[in-house]
C-alpha cells in the first residue's frame, strides 16, 4: 500500500515539473517571436516620492530665434545597405517611421541572428532623420557608437544592426 501511494506521488511530482518545463520553452518561444513588451517609465504625478515645490521661479528668457531648417533637397531620401545579406538594395525613404529588425511588420526586415525582432526605428524628425534603438540585445550603431538614445542620422553615415550597415543617402 505504501509502495502504491509512493509511485502515485513520484507520477504526479514528475507531470508538474514536465508541464513547468513546457510552460517555459512556450514563454521563451513567444518573447523571442513577439519580442519584450515595452516598458513604461514611471509618472511622476502618480509617483510615489514627492517633489519640492520650487522656491522661486525663474525670470523667463526671451524666445530663441527659430532653428533653421535643413533644406528639402539635402534630407536624404532613400536608404542604401551597404553590407549584409541584403547587400545593394535600395529602398525609398518616405514621411513615416521604418521599423527594422527580424518581425515580419518591420519595414526592412534583416534576417541575422544578431537582430532583435524589433531592432530600430529611423524616424523623419524636424526635417533630419533620427535612429532609435528599441532596447535591442546587440545594439544599433552609427559611425561605430553605439545609440542609446534617438540619434541624428547624417547622410552616408554607417548605421550598423547586426551584421548588416546601411547608409542614407540624398
Amino acid at each position: 500500500m505504501t509502495s502504491e501511494i509512493t509511485l502515485f506521488v513520484l507520477r504526479f511530482g514528475f507531470l508538474i515539473v514536465l508541464w513547468a518545463f513546457i510552460f517555459a520553452i512556450v514563454v521563451a518561444l513567444r518573447s523571442d517571436l513577439m519580442g519584450q513588451r515595452a516598458r513604461k517609465l514611471p509618472d511622476a504625478a502618480s509617483g510615489g516620492a514627492q517633489q519640492p515645490a520650487p522656491a522661486a521661479r525663474p525670470a523667463p528668457r526671451p524666445p530663441a530665434p527659430p532653428a533653421p531648417q535643413p533644406d528639402a533637397d539635402a534630407t536624404p531620401r532613400r536608404l542604401v545597405i551597404t553590407k549584409g545579406a541584403k547587400a545593394g538594395l535600395e529602398m525609398p525613404l518616405g514621411d513615416g517611421p521604418l521599423t527594422i529588425g527580424r518581425s515580419q511588420e518591420s519595414n526592412l526586415v534583416i534576417r541575422d541572428d544578431y537582430t532583435s525582432t524589433h531592432h530600430a526605428r529611423l524616424m523623419l524628425w524636424n526635417g533630419r532623420w533620427v535612429v532609435q534603438d528599441l532596447d535591442s540585445t546587440n545594439g544599433t550603431f552609427l559611425a561605430g557608437e553605439r545609440v542609446t538614445v534617438p540619434t541624428p542620422v547624417p547622410a552616408q553615415t554607417p548605421v550598423t544592426i547586426g551584421q548588416t550597415s546601411f547608409e542614407l543617402r540624398r
